[in-house]
């Protein structure tokens, strides 16, 4: 899980699921100033640094340590000898609205404050603000939902306002004679395309296999929920699961890849010989994507299934495939069409 989006993610033996993942994950963001003051995600396919920010829940509060590496990567500064810590709830009353464009999914968040931009910007080396999201929302695109009316159908609206591994990383109704409620569409926080992204360790398996000396752990790929059973690479067709029994989740859509799986988090740059070069081994045979053909694929995008409105997910627990595809899903995100670019609308 990563309370902050793009920095170390924090894991967890159990974790609450709702229809945005895990409970807290990605409701906060870091964020650079662009040329003309808009406001740009600052994320580790850009900025290898990401790696040395370490975060953890106590008390309710969100503690976030920045671990200087031997060979610094920007100049030091006092309070990166500090830690940060604010409420994972922080209230929203007086903060500053800023609104943020996440692949053209659009939203109106809140920026924290300026003692935690210096915090961030000493870290950096370069002007950062805090985002938080609070109780608003961001519209999924394309057919990523299992749910939202497809691109080319009407949208209901109102308004313009979102066994398992080792690990797992980080209802409403009416009364009699009331009107039925249209059901929302799926939305999201300040994960990128989906809620939860669910890998398999048969796959991490696969990947160590083509690594001189087979040193590769699965935070790198950043998943929320690590599945270990079946064959690798086979949750590319795979369209639903069950936990223990019970129907869990909808996958929806490939993982495609970025340089992010090259960054040695131990020293906050990219990595040396083969370390450095994770995506280019993926490249060979894992561009399997249609709608992405030059990304390589390591995993699946997930939605809570139909009438599900939570989880509980432990270690051990099973899950099992109940539904699949024969053919692969073609990724239809439009990242870079800012003429799509919108905020999510509410029923």
């Amino acid at each position: 899980m990563k309370v902050t989006a793009a920095l170390c993610g924090i894991r967890l033996d159990t974790a609450e699921v709702g229809g945005q993942g895990l409970q807290y994950d990605r409701t906060f963001m870091v964020c650079r100033f662009g040329a003309n003051g808009e406001l740009i995600k600052v994320q580790m396919s850009e900025n290898a640094e990401c790696a040395l920010f370490h975060q953890e829940i106590v008390n309710h509060s969100l503690r976030i340590k920045y671990a200087r590496p031997a060979e610094p990567v920007v100049e030091y500064h006092k309070l990166q000898d500090t830690v940060l810590e604010f409420p994972v709830e922080p209230e929203t009353d007086g903060l500053e609205r800023a609104e943020i464009n996440l692949h053209q999914s659009v939203v109106s968040a809140y920026r924290v404050g300026p003692k935690y931009d210096d915090w961030f910007t000493a870290c950096f080396g370069f002007p950062c603000t805090l985002i938080y999201i609070g109780q608003e929302r961001r519209p999924v695109l394309g057919t990523f939902s299992p749910r939202n009316p497809k691109p080319d159908e009407p949208t209901p609206q109102k308004g313009w306002l979102s066994s398992l591994s080792s690990y797992v990383t980080a209802a409403s109704g009416g009364g009699a004679g009331q009107e039925e409620e249209e059901e929302e569409p799926d939305w999201l926080t300040f994960s990128d395309c989906a809620p939860l992204l669910v890998t398999t360790e048969a796959s991490l398996r696969a990947v160590r296999a083509r690594v001189a000396g087979g040193e590769l752990e699965m935070p790198k790929f950043r998943p929320n929920i690590v599945v270990d059973g079946g064959g690798e690479w086979d949750e590319d067709f795979w369209a639903a699961l069950s936990l223990n029994g019970r129907p869990a989740l909808l996958l929806t859509k490939l993982c495609n890849r970025c340089t992010s799986l090259n960054i040695d988090y131990e020293t906050g740059r990219y990595g040396a010989g083969e370390q450095g070069r994770i995506l280019k081994l993926l490249m060979k045979d894992r561009r399997v994507d249609e709608g992405y053909k030059y990304a390589p694929v390591f995993g699946r995008y997930g939605f809570l299934d139909d009438g599900v409105a939570g989880l509980r997910i432990s270690v051990g627990d099973d899950m099992a495939v109940t539904r699949r595809t024969e053919e692969r899903p073609r990724w239809d995100w439009p990242m870079k069409s800012k003429t799509v670019a919108r905020y999510y609308r509410y029923s």
